[in-house]
């Protein structure tokens, strides 16, 4: 079998968590036998030479859509759902904050869509994207698709809300790398004890109500990760809030060997977003033995039930509470036990490979 993933433009100069899950379940595929390519939208693909299309992110229409009218090849699509839209309305300023208010989310995703081509040359790539906007768009790839694969039940459910989809889907979990996230991973003592927030430092992800929650507390907040394409000025806004906190520290980029020692040695990870399908971070510091603060908005609940603790992002008092609790309590082993036992890439892989059979022996 050989399938070609085909992801947004950006996958390499912007990495996402949408770029590792693509990339890990590529590496596990392959460890399963399938021929697996990755390339981009914009790239030019031979596509009489896969038995299957992968794509990923259904809001990014625009990227697939060129693709399906191209050829007849079977293709499936990661949908990767996210709903930014009550982020967008309470917490944009300026002239963003006005359209989401006259807008809705389809609209706004279409004006992005323009803005990119305009702003950062992404050209568009579709006259049917152009024609006829975002929702139908959507709408399109979805009823063309062999599979959707969601990250989650919730995830696909928001589909059908929004767009009327009664599509077939298969659940492919969200996941962690059981070979760099281990009990042989040394701890990493500098952390110890430290409440940490790894990711894209960006306005959704909230880091900003994160260090209002725990400064000039008791508690050290270590946020690792480089600020977000156009988050310059979000990421000065946090750094001026944790000016004179001294517990407060950023480290702009770490990578993965090194993490997971940090994350043996932290005592809780916080992501307190607008929206998190599920949160990588979340899985790998749960993993390594990590109490986890999260978000409700999103699919968090389907993937840690009553083993986290959860926050309101717009309630810095909530985050504080749930932060301080986290961290008063002993670490969860059932939370450990139950990302090994659900959510490795194997997983992710087995899963993925059982919906291509799906769709190609249909």
């Amino acid at each position: 079998m050989k399938v070609v993933m085909i992801s947004r433009s950006t996958h390499f100069t912007s990495p996402g968590g949408d770029t590792t899950q693509i990339e890990m379940t590529a590496k596990y595929l392959r460890a399963l036998g399938v021929d697996i390519d990755i390339r981009l939208s914009t790239d030019a693909i031979a596509y009489q030479n896969y038995d299957l299309l992968h794509f990923f992110n259904i809001i990014r229409p625009d990227d697939i859509l060129p693709h399906i009218k191209a050829t007849a090849v079977p293709f499936v699509i990661s949908t990767i759902f996210v709903d930014y839209h009550e982020y967008e309305k309470k917490c944009r300023t300026g002239p963003m904050r006005l359209l989401n208010t006259v807008f809705d989310k389809d609209q706004i995703e279409y004006v992005k869509a323009v803005a990119r081509a305009v702003k950062n040359g992404e050209k568009i790539k579709s006259l049917y994207f152009l024609m006829h906007g975002q929702k139908k768009s959507v709408q399109v790839v979805a009823a063309q698709a062999g599979l959707l694969l969601p990250n989650s039940h919730s995830e696909y459910n928001r589909l059908v809300t929004s767009y009327g989809i009664k599509k077939g889907y298969h659940k492919v979990v969200n996941a962690i790398d059981p070979a760099s996230f281990s009990n042989a991973v040394e701890p990493n003592l500098a952390f110890k004890d430290h409440v940490l927030c790894v990711g894209r430092i960006e306005g959704r992800k909230n880091q900003l109500n994160l260090i209002k929650a725990l400064q000039n507390t008791a508690l050290q907040l270590t946020i690792i990760g480089k600020p977000g394409p156009n988050q310059a000025a979000y990421y000065a806004q946090c750094q001026a809030q944790a000016r004179d906190a001294p517990n407060v520290r950023f480290i702009q980029h770490m990578d993965h060997a090194s993490l997971a020692g940090v994350y043996q040695a932290a005592k809780v990870h916080v992501l307190p977003s607008w929206f998190e399908t599920t949160g990588l971070s979340s899985l790998e510091a749960g993993a390594m033995g990590c109490n986890l603060v999260v978000t409700r908005k999103g699919d968090t609940e389907e993937y840690f039930g009553d083993m986290t603790h959860y926050c309101e992002p717009d309630d810095v008092e909530s985050i504080r509470q749930a932060v301080t609790q986290a961290h008063a309590k002993p670490v969860n082993p059932r939370l450990r036990n139950h990302i090994f036992s659900h959510y490795t890439w194997q997983d992710t892989a087995t899963q993925t490979l059982a919906a291509y059979q799906q769709v190609l022996n249909h």
